[in-house]
């Protein structure tokens, strides 16, 4: 593994993942929240974003933390590992809920009250966003693909092989 991604569900506990997985690899670690959002909570043009993600790409090595579905196409072709955390929505808010007022790395500021548009796109994901995900998936070739329904699974994989046995195709 020289370049992975890490999508799925905002709240399934992938940017604790990836963290762990660029302690465990060495890999430099990129979250495309990071990319596109500023500190003042406006974000930045798709120009920029785009510039930036590209110099991302352009390196050897890495772990790119995200969804981003308008990149998620470039980025499943340059990458060789794909970790998907497809787990329940109840759990996926549950981390929103318990990750709010806490500093983040992945975030440039910390969240401080529900945004009820975040809300419904994380119960809307499953069949909205998910499927089409699913799609791009499929037709990747030459990829190794991971996908975690839960936690335990993520955490499995971390710790040795039993896990990845259970977990990837």
């Amino acid at each position: 593994m020289e370049k992975a991604i890490v999508i799925g569900c905002p709240g399934s506990g992938k940017s604790t993942f990836a963290r762990r997985l660029s302690k465990a690899t060495g890999l430099p670690l990129f979250y495309l929240d990071m990319l596109y959002h500023k500190p003042d909570k406006t974000t930045y043009s798709k120009e920029a974003f785009d510039a930036k993600l590209a110099r991302v790409l352009a390196q050897e090595r890495w772990i790119i933390d995200g969804n981003y579905e308008r990149t998620l196409s470039a980025r499943i072709d340059r990458c060789d590992t794909v970790f998907w955390f497809d787990l329940p929505t109840k759990v996926c808010l549950a981390g929103i809920e318990a990750r709010r007022g806490k500093p983040r790395e992945d975030m440039p500021w910390i969240e401080t009250e529900p945004d009820e548009e975040f809300v419904a796109f994380v119960k809307d994901f499953k069949t909205g966003y998910a499927p089409r995900m699913a799609r791009l998936l499929q037709a990747a070739e030459g990829k190794e693909i991971h996908v975690f329904t839960s936690r335990e699974m993520a955490d499995a994989y971390l710790e040795g092989s039993e896990g990845r046995s259970a977990c990837c195709r």
